[in-house]
């Protein structure tokens, strides 16, 4: 199989984004790219994806910052309940009305202002989001990873573990090849794919397998 053959098979079998299975697509606008800063905040912390991903998809209830500063804490917390997030849930649901807070004051609840600032700069987005509670390392990939199916600057943007799956399924380990294998339009979801390999036993087997 060509490096072009698997990489579409990848793609096919395993790039569902984390957006998608929270719920709601991305687009360039300011309710989807909230959302998608709350689920890299839930992402951040050491917790199994899908139980962030359960979360996200109940806070969805509060899908914009503002919405998110007018519910209650308790709110906030219940919602997190529901999506089974209990370990971390009194300190996330403190730090995601502070983020709410921060995204008002700063950008009146956009993110396309955070980006408008950074002028195009990739490190400068990164350097802004570092400023949201709770947003570590981990959640700033995430959000740049899937943000690049609607954020042109941030392609191709294929972090430390998406090399890693395209190195464990033979791919070249370097963004700049790895994007000369799909269309740009691609490349979020190569991203993910790239990331589910590295994180989920046995999937590279299973995509690999003769059908």
């Amino acid at each position: 199989m060509s490096e072009q053959a698997t990489a579409r098979a990848i793609i096919r079998e395993a790039g569902t984004s984390y957006a998608a299975q929270a719920g709601f697509t991305l687009t360039d606008k300011p309710s989807q790219l909230y959302r998608l800063l709350v689920l890299s905040v839930l992402l951040s912390t050491r917790i199994k994806a899908e139980i962030a991903v359960s979360a996200a998809r109940e806070l969805g209830a509060f899908p914009t910052a503002r919405r998110m500063r007018e519910a209650t804490w308790q709110q906030r917390v219940d919602a997190l309940g529901r999506g089974h997030y209990v370990r971390y849930d009194e300190s996330t649901a403190t730090a995601l009305g502070n983020g709410a807070d921060l995204l008002l004051d700063k950008y009146g609840g956009d993110l396309r202002k955070l980006r408008k600032k950074a002028g195009g700069d990739v490190r400068r987005i990164k350097e802004l989001l570092r400023e949201v509670p709770n947003l570590g390392p981990v959640g700033i990939d995430i959000f740049c990873r899937e943000a690049q199916a609607v954020w042109p600057e941030l392609r191709p943007y294929f972090d430390k573990k998406a090399l890693s799956g395209a190195e464990k399924a033979g791919l070249p380990k370097d963004a700049g090849r790895l994007a000369e294998l799909v269309d740009a339009a691609d490349y979020a979801r190569f991203s993910a794919a790239l990331v589910r390999l590295t994180l989920e036993k046995g999937l590279l087997e299973e995509i690999k397998a003769p059908a």
